[in-house]
């Protein structure tokens, strides 16, 4: 979500380039919080499907519109978390899991959406949540895909000439503010129960999936 943020400032474009380091300083920061406590089988079958969406990103950067990719992303996040809290009212109990087919397309989704506009987030955020992991492995799993994804990101960000010395001083100034966000999710991840962190993480999932909306409608209009 940081993107559109800063795109009320510079183009998103700029915006994705100037928060790509940022982003891999976190990812630093977020794997040491969390070694060893991933998926090691969620990730042998998430990762390859990512780099497929990274090459395909790059094959489609400057043609697929980012307002496009936040529309639809939104649409879908919102949708699904609808579908996931009126299930749960029906029948009281988590909607059954998602199989491994699906976390194929979340990958390879989340690694196109990602190097377009920095929103992967939500097509892994949805494949793991109906995976019915504990909170730790979820954030976990979640830290070590896109610590890889953003880090294979710098290739090809720039080889398009995205990471030009005006955008990387641009993130060496915002980049200490990096662990200081990373250390207050840690603080608070370490301080709530499996229960109420899932029940907030469906509520962000949604939130999210309506500013993406937003954005991408007022950005193609």
């Amino acid at each position: 979500m940081a993107v559109p943020l800063m795109a009320l400032m510079v183009s998103p474009i700029q915006a994705a380039a100037i928060l790509l380091p940022i982003l891999c300083v976190m990812d630093l920061v977020s794997l040491w919080a969390y070694r060893g406590r991933w998926v090691l089988s969620e990730l042998r079958l998430l990762l390859p499907a990512s780099l497929a969406g990274i090459a395909a990103g790059t094959w489609m950067f400057g043609v697929m519109s980012p307002d496009a990719v936040r529309l639809m992303l939104g649409i879908i996040a919102a949708v699904f978390t609808l579908h996931h809290w009126l299930q749960s009212l029906r029948t009281h109990s988590l909607p059954g899991k998602f199989p491994p087919s699906a976390g194929v397309v979340a990958a390879a989704t989340a690694g196109f959406t990602s190097f377009i506009a920095h929103a992967g987030g939500p097509p892994i955020s949805m494949y793991l949540l109906r995976r019915h992991l504990d909170r730790t492995a979820f954030v976990g799993t979640t830290v070590v895909f896109f610590a890889v994804v953003n880090y294979v990101k710098l290739v090809p960000y720039t080889w398009l000439g995205q990471l030009d010395g005006s955008n990387l001083l641009t993130s060496l100034v915002l980049a200490p503010l990096a662990p200081v966000g990373v250390a207050m999710g840690v603080w608070l991840h370490n301080r709530v129960t499996d229960r109420l962190f899932f029940q907030v993480a469906y509520t962000l999932l949604f939130v999210v999936g309506l500013k993406l909306m937003y954005d991408g409608a007022a950005g193609l209009t």
